[in-house]
């Protein structure tokens, strides 16, 4: 008697190794620079590797961006834990840190030697124009359901308008326009 293949479970998400986590961090640390790292993130997750939806990226954005610490190694953990648990996490942190720490040291050992180098100030300028750049496409590609509704052009211009222009504390910004856009976007009944 013949035993039938039972079929791969489709909302099951794939088998990832620790090592693969680790290398697939490795090379976003390594290439990514300062904002343009979610751009890595999301191409990495979402287009080469399909471990995530567009949707569960933004979701797992989103939480990376509420726990403390910055918005790229928390992804990396949250990644990591997902598909392999602890040593998966801490795969996806190392590899993410890992190059940036070496070449922080590097830079360290090196500081005193390029500090009035004009070809290194003007590296680092160009390094940043690139982040901004690639900031700016990823905002773009992963906001263009919100880009097409008046609501959130409204939001967004005005949260613009306030810490651009008129200098507020980030800290005002967040809870006013967070209000404002939590009752803008609050879950509403359908027979209202």
């Amino acid at each position: 008697m013949a035993v039938a293949e039972v079929p791969p479970d489709p909302a099951a998400p794939p088998k990832v190794t620790a090592a693969t986590i680790f290398l697939k961090f490795l090379v976003i640390g390594s290439v990514s620079f300062g904002g343009g790292i979610v751009a890595y993130l999301r191409t990495m997750l979402v287009d080469q590797t399909k471990w995530y939806t567009e949707d569960e990226f933004l979701t797992a954005l989103e939480l990376s961006q509420t726990l403390p610490g910055t918005n790229s190694v928390n992804m990396s953990v949250i990644v990591g834990d997902k598909f392999a648990g602890w040593p998966g996490a801490a795969a996806g942190f190392l590899g993410l840190c890992l190059p940036g720490a070496i070449l922080a040291y590097v830079l360290a050992v090196g500081s005193e030697s390029g500090r009035h180098n004009p070809i290194a100030h003007a590296a680092l300028d160009g390094v940043t124009a690139c982040a901004v750049g690639i900031l700016t496409a990823i905002t773009l590609k992963t906001g263009k359901k919100q880009f097409m509704s008046f609501p959130d052009v409204l939001l967004l211009g005005v949260t613009f308008v306030m810490m651009s222009f008129l200098k507020f504390k980030l800290f005002f910004i967040i809870a006013v326009m967070g209000a404002i856009a939590i009752y803008v976007h609050r879950p509403r009944s359908k027979t209202a």
